[in-house]
Formats: C-alpha cells, structure tokens, sequence
C-alpha cells in the first residue's frame, strides 16, 4: 500500500508513519479518523479562529494560531488581533472537509477553536467551564464536580452538556445566546463560585495550585477570546484520546481511555452524541451575572496576591536585616 494518498484533493503524505511517539497510532489511521468524523466535528469550527497543537517527527508538540506562509490559498483565515503579543495573527477557518484533512496532513492533532464566531467576536456561543481532578484523585471526582454544576445550572433553570476534555478533565458546555463576552465572564465565575458552594470539601475555585488543598478545580478562566478543544477532537497524548460527549445519566466505570482515535467511531456507529446532547441555545440569567461582576477574575486576583505577598517578604526581610537577624552579607560563610 502507498504511503502517500489524495484525498478531497489533498496530497497526502507519510500515512504509514507513527503518529507521534507513543502515539499507538499511524498516520493513516488518524487521517482516517479525523475523515470520518468530519461532518460531526466540522460544525464546532466553522467560522471560529482556530488553534491546533502539530507535531513534527522528532520534535517537541507545538500550538500553532498564525497560519505557515506555505498554506494553500484556498483555505479561509481571518486576521485577529493580539493585545498581548501586539501583533495580527492571521488564524485559519475550518470550514469544510479539505482543510481539516489538510490539517490532518500536518499532523495537526488537537483543534482548540474560539468560543466565539469570527462575525461576532464579542457574542460568545457558550459558556465553559472546565474541570480538572487534583494530582493523585480519579477521573471520577471531576465527574462529581461536573455534577454540582449541573445542580447549580438547573437551580437557575439552565442546561448544559458534558463532555471528556481528552485529557484528564471534563468540559461543562452551555450554548448561549446574545450573551457579551463580559457577561459570560463574570456568569462563568459565579457559576463556579455556585457549584463551589455546593461541596466546598470537593471542589475549589482556587486559580493558584497551592491553595486547592487537593480539591477538584473549577476553571472559570475560558471566556473572552479564549479557546476549547473541540468535541471529537484528538488529543496529543498516548493512545490518542478523543474529548468525546458523555451523558449525565450514564456515568458509572467512565474513563478518558476509553475513547480514543481506534474505539469512537465504532462507539457512535452513524449517530452525532454531540449535537443530541448540546441543548438549545439559551439566554444568561441575569442573577449570575450579577454575581459574577462582584467576583475578582481569577487570574488578575492571583497576580495580586502573588505580588502582595513578594511586597511582605521584601518588607520582612528588610525588617529583619534591620533587626540584625539576619546578614545582608553577600558573601558565602568561610
């Protein structure tokens, strides 16, 4: 068999390598998979500036927002700003079956689009959360978090769906509409801080790792022009996971491992979980949002902190060297 192929009249290479190291998978067999999935994956990026973690053989994982100068013209972008980099990042728009198999050729395995469409950018489509278990816990206690913000959503009459993030986590997604970006924001913070309420022994909305005293961490960080692996996306890890959609009844012995690149497609037969379980889109109730204005956004809080607590050890140890405890000596001990 060719190792090369054209397929949607993208030229194909290399399809009997590895994937990646560790991967358990050819090229070939991902290309596949990411053809078959097409049509169910397709309409969770189109119109969204897209992010992708590549892979070269023999190198280092990369995420890749500025498209390569050797991209072929028929593949839509869309310049975006960068406040933080000052620069336009020219992103690709994944709208139709030849770029993503030509993506795929790039060994491009993860797609992370915008929560936003590129004709509005500040009318977030959903509203994220998501949950990671703590160093050493289960998967299963993420899951117990995504629970709580079930019962937080439904004390507020809203709904959301579930999926496994790929990785060790799962994404709590709630389709929105006429929702600005500020407000999904702040709603994402009270949503979590709600679910927090709910078990504190279990979950936390702690943004600095060491404050999380092993609990289960709320992310409510991804709004504004942030990014979410989307649904049937692979993952760059070994055996090639796939953030797949779970259902809220039906959650006993889940495991990430168990949807992976090799056992999906045979999992969903012709059916599209994502789409039957995605709820309508739906309006922000304006109590959370409310809420979430009077909540600090994580990371400019724990920037604060941080710097706070750098201001008291500089203060403590000029008043200790003043004190004469200690010994502003440079110089190492004879």
């Amino acid at each position: 068999m060719s190792t090369d192929d054209i397929r949607d009249g993208v030229q194909l290479t290399n399809l009997d390598q590895p994937l990646f190291d560790g991967a358990g998978a050819s090229k070939r067999q991902f290309v596949d998979y990411l053809d078959a999935v097409a049509d169910r994956m397709l309409p969770g990026l189109v119109d969204r500036p897209l992010s992708v973690v590549r892979i070269r053989p023999g190198q280092e994982a990369f995420m890749q927002k500025n498209v390569p100068k050797y991209t072929p013209d028929w593949i839509r972008t869309v310049p975006v700003w960068a406040e933080a980099s000052r620069r336009e990042i020219h992103y690709a728009l994944c709208n139709d079956r030849p770029t993503l198999i030509w993506f795929a050729n790039q060994r491009a395995v993860e797609y992370h689009p915008t929560l936003y469409r590129v004709d509005q950018p500040d009318r977030p489509t959903h509203l994220v959360l998501d949950i990671d278990p703590p160093e050493g816990e289960t998967f299963t206690v993420a899951l117990q978090a995504a629970l709580l913000v079930r019962q937080a959503l439904a004390e507020l009459s809203m709904t959301a769906a579930l999926k496994t993030s790929g990785a060790k986590g799962v994404h709590v997604i709630v389709p929105l509409t006429g929702a600005t970006t500020e407000e999904v924001a702040a709603a994402t913070r009270a949503l979590a801080v709600r679910a927090e309420r709910l078990d504190p022994d279990l979950a936390t909305t702690a943004f600095v790792r060491e404050e999380r005293e092993g609990k289960v961490f709320l992310d409510s960080t991804r709004a504004g022009g942030a990014t979410v692996v989307a649904a049937y996306s692979p993952r760059l890890r070994p055996g090639v996971p796939v953030s797949f959609p779970l259902d809220w009844d039906d959650l006993d012995g889940v495991q990430p491992g168990n949807f992976t690149v090799h056992t999906v497609l045979e999992l969903m037969g012709s059916a599209d979980p994502w789409a039957e379980r995605l709820p309508a889109p739906q309006s922000l109730n304006p109590v959370l949002v409310e809420e979430g204005r009077q909540i600090p956004i994580a990371r400019v809080a724990a920037m604060h902190a941080g710097k706070r607590r750098r201001a008291q050890a500089r203060r403590e140890s000029a008043e200790a060297e003043a004190a004469g405890t200690i010994d502003p000596s440079p110089e190492a001990p004879a």
